[in-house]
């Protein structure tokens, strides 16, 4: 054992990963927070990053970037090209759909390990009682799927107002709120586009379909944060950054700590 990282879990990268280091705003759901004096007690011992965690937010009413509509445009033309949002009653189809895309998008970076279609469904009937089916998106190429963008409502917007507990009252409470009191801010989970599709604008064209849904007159969304992208990965950076008025919301790091204190440290490397 040479070295160790932290604050992480023990298991995906998707919660409860990484030190807030800037933007100390109430955090979104299943995220790390910490008062900022905690960067001094990390670096003070001797942990350096590793590398940071930038998350991105918008305004869900305003419009994209004109270079994404154009791209948009330019896919939204192609007749192999299509588009869905995912359906509650057929979550075995969108498992497999987020499966290939994940597999050959991320699996194998960064120690990211493959998934299979039970992990993927196991994963979508947790999420079930809070998906709303207008914010979770694919696009497809004569029907395979090629790119995902899955959101879901901050429902820490709810769990706010309930003092940490979570029995019976609180579960009635969060139904209520739910139906009559909807969160106004949705979160964006996973985000990718599979390799031999990326630069050709599949990106821009799944934003410019998700634009048609929630900005609708009727839709209840007005902010938008998209959980961390790691700065090992400029593209998706650079995607993130090109969607429109978007900002650096807040920044998370993930560091490292090496035992040997004369070994040279190394940031994590560039997914190229």
């Amino acid at each position: 054992m040479e070295a160790m990282d932290g604050p992480i879990n023990f298991g995906e990268r998707d919660r409860w990963w990484g030190l807030i280091t800037q933007g100390f705003t109430p955090p979104l759901y299943c995220m790390n927070y910490n008062p900022p004096y905690y960067i001094n007690l990390f670096e003070n011992y001797g942990f350096k990053v590793f590398y940071n965690q930038v998350c991105f937010a918008l305004d869900a009413k305003k419009p994209l970037a004109q270079k994404t509509m154009e791209r948009h445009k330019m896919n939204e033309s192609d007749p192999d090209i299509g588009f869905d949002t995912i359906k509650k009653n057929n979550l075995e189809k969108y498992a497999a759909d987020f499966v290939e895309v994940y597999n050959k998008a991320w699996a194998g970076h960064g120690g990211l390990k493959q998934m299979n279609k039970e992990q993927v469904l196991l994963m979508f009937k947790k999420m079930k009682p809070v998906m709303d089916e207008d914010i979770l998106y694919f696009a497809y190429h004569k029907g395979t799927a090629i790119a995902m963008f899955i959101n879901l409502p901050d429902i820490n917007q709810y769990f706010k107002h309930m003092n940490g507990k979570f029995g019976l009252l609180q579960k009635l409470e969060f139904v209520w709120r739910q139906k009559f009191r909807p969160t106004k801010k949705f979160v964006g989970l996973v985000f990718g586009v599979v390799p031999e599709w990326q630069g050709k604008g599949i990106d821009s064209y799944i934003i410019g379909e998700c634009r048609k849904i929630v900005q609708k007159p009727n839709q209840q969304y007005l902010e938008y944060e998209m959980q961390w992208i790691g700065d090992f990965n400029p593209k998706m950076i650079n995607v993130a950054e090109s969607f429109g008025d978007t900002f650096r919301s807040r920044n998370l790091a993930t560091y490292r700590y090496l035992f040997d204190r004369l070994k040279e440290f190394n940031r994590h490397p560039v997914v190229s």
